[in-house]
């Protein structure tokens, strides 16, 4: 993994808001005192989910919270991969590059990244978007998939290909409403161009063949 360095250009200051400290005060009190440093991955994902990134004034925030050395925030930071360390537009799209996906197309999809987004980590003209690629997000079945990250959550999006995908990001710009989940005519991962358990035949036992096992006949005598 290459080494992540915060962005060189930071807010002069950072404050939590009425709801992050809502959060906060629910994880915290999982932890009994003296333990609160093992909030700090909450935390920052609390700080990040409000601003769509981790800036350096929010980790000093939180060591100070946690009272914990301000470089054990920043290793943390910078070792996970899903804290964005610099702005991000107001959709960031995680392409899957991992072995299914790639082999199901997801090549495609980033070369509609970089065509309609530009290089990895920036942001699009219009503000609208960022993109990265990830590695396996566990929906291999629905390959090839991205996770959308907006102001909605974090959402899966597969069965996709560049036609689709792209315009899915139409839509998004457009500021319309969008399907998270397969955008194929399949529901979650049941298998492609078939109707799934609705044949009784396929639960009822009518297919079976009958069986003799070994050892199973009456004894005589």
């Amino acid at each position: 993994m290459s080494v992540r360095r915060l962005a060189k250009e930071q807010p002069d200051s950072f404050a939590f808001s009425k709801a992050s400290e809502t959060e906060i005060k629910f994880w915290l009190g999982k932890y009994p005192e003296g333990k609160q440093a093992s909030a700090v991955i909450p935390m920052l994902w609390i700080a990040q989910k409000q601003e769509g990134w981790v800036c350096e004034p929010a980790l000093r925030e939180i060591a100070t919270r946690l009272s914990m050395p301000y470089i054990r925030v920043y290793e943390v930071a910078t070792f996970y991969t899903m804290f964005n360390l610099a702005p991000v537009g107001e959709h960031l799209v995680q392409v899957c590059g991992t072995t299914p996906c790639w082999l199901r197309g997801s090549d495609a999809l980033m070369e509609v990244c970089e065509k309609r987004i530009g290089k990895k980590g920036d942001i699009s003209a219009d503000g609208k978007f960022t993109w990265v690629e990830v590695e396996c997000m566990g929906a291999c079945a629905n390959a090839p998939m991205i996770q959308l990250a907006n102001g909605d959550g974090d959402h899966y999006i597969e069965d996709l290909d560049a036609v689709s995908f792209e315009t899915l990001l139409d839509n998004l710009a457009a500021g319309n409403k969008v399907e998270y989940g397969p955008q194929s005519d399949r529901k979650a991962s049941e298998p492609h161009g078939t109707d799934v358990l609705t044949d009784p035949s396929l639960y009822d036992g009518s297919k079976a063949q009958p069986v003799t096992l070994p050892n199973t006949e009456k004894a005589e005598g």
